[in-house]
């Protein structure tokens, strides 16, 4: 009896300090940081934060912005990959971290792309937007529209490569929410992944580039995303890191410097990872519900998720088993793929743990008069309408 009593007192010596030690863990991350956040990509959930949302300089982490909308442009057929970009006086004269860009050299978007990515490069990255936007003025203007697109309330930039400049400021919370939209572009990954190549290879202005984002080769599962540092916003970067299908993204900004930055970035990405797991309720392309349009030229319109049905889970309390229920608008004809036409909801012990947008698998089309015609006698011949 006193051996069992003694075992119950030291157990309930011992549980105070293990709630504290999980307290420290998470009060610790990011001591060194101005501000941090921490976030999972797919639910858009903070899983850390402190000081998010205040204005500091962002360095090159605005180069996130500026990589956002040339991917756009490529996926709208703005540019090309291939295209050949005549470097003007402007791009080549850009100071800081740079590619070396010579006035009127012409150097392919993808290599441009490279120069930005992986050693964020000033000049690469006004000569694409110079190419994209006509100016860079006319490029960062489409830089902060873009930020109010987004929601993001803590930004304004003044140019797109990051050099301190007044008036030229964002977030932790901002800058994280940017790199979640720049990842819904999986091209931008198969940059940031790269640790070292080169540029001009076989000329004799061949140059090597080398990540400024370290933990690409020396974390497994970081695949990006960028960097920044100036004398005025300190040592910044935006990390992201996917393992076991789910992917985090970390911001750090105003770090003493680099082993510092890394060094917590890497904690607060392992912290993520310890702490929650990712459970897929519905893919993108999972069919919620077939509707019948009278005037649509398809048979059955069929509605989906915008995205992955996704949902974080505590890994100390194990996975849980949600439903969902669905709220469907009215949908006119026609209705493009992309157009919201209704609401998922998840839901655990009758809680609204998620919400996601419904769209069309493919766009809805209204049928002609013709067309209208012979969809009304198929019905006919086909039983489907009752006299």
């Amino acid at each position: 009896m006193k051996k069992v009593l003694m075992i119950i007192i030291s157990l309930l010596l011992i549980i105070p300090f293990i709630n504290v030690s999980a307290e420290e863990t998470e009060t610790s991350l990011a001591k060194n940081a101005k501000s941090a956040i921490l976030l999972e990509e797919s639910t858009g959930e903070i899983l850390y934060e402190f000081n998010s949302h205040e204005k500091l300089e962002p360095a090159s982490m605005t180069k996130m912005m500026s990589l956002l909308l040339i991917m756009e442009a490529i996926e709208n057929k703005l540019i090309t990959l291939d295209q050949m970009i005549t470097v003007s006086s402007n791009a080549s004269s850009m100071g800081g971290s740079q590619i070396l860009l010579e006035t009127g050299e012409k150097m392919s978007v993808d290599d441009l792309i490279k120069g930005i990515a992986i050693a964020s490069g000033n000049d690469a990255v006004v000569a694409l937007a110079e190419a994209i936007a006509g100016t860079e003025e006319n490029f960062v203007k489409m830089m902060n529209d873009k930020a109010k697109e987004l929601n993001l309330k803590d930004t304004n930039f003044k140019n797109c490569h990051g050099l301190d400049e007044e008036g030229h400021y964002s977030s932790a919370y901002d800058m994280a929410y940017i790199a979640r939209e720049l990842v819904k572009h999986q091209k931008i990954l198969d940059y940031s992944s790269i640790y070292e190549t080169y540029l001009r290879e076989n000329t004799n202005k061949k140059i090597w580039l080398v990540n400024t984002n370290k933990l690409v080769r020396f974390k497994e599962g970081v695949d990006g995303l960028k960097t920044g540092y100036t004398s005025g916003a300190g040592f910044c970067l935006t990390a992201t890191m996917k393992r076991d299908g789910m992917r985090v993204i970390a911001t750090v900004m105003g770090e003493p410097d680099s082993g510092t930055r890394n060094n917590e970035v890497s904690q607060m990405l392992d912290y993520a990872f310890a702490q929650v797991g990712l459970k897929r309720v519905l893919s993108k392309d999972s069919v919620i519900k077939k509707i019948v349009l009278p005037k649509a030229k398809v048979d059955e319109v069929k509605i989906v998720p915008v995205r992955d049905v996704n949902i974080l889970y505590k890994r100390i309390d194990g996975e849980i088993n949600p439903t969902y229920e669905v709220e469907i608008d009215d949908i006119k004809t026609p209705t493009k793929k992309g157009d919201i036409i209704g609401k998922l909801y998840v839901i655990n012990n009758d809680e609204v743990i998620n919400e996601v947008d419904l769209t069309v698998s493919d766009d809805v089309k209204k049928c002609n008069v013709f067309e209208l015609y012979l969809k009304y006698l198929k019905n006919i011949f086909g039983g489907n309408i009752n006299f």
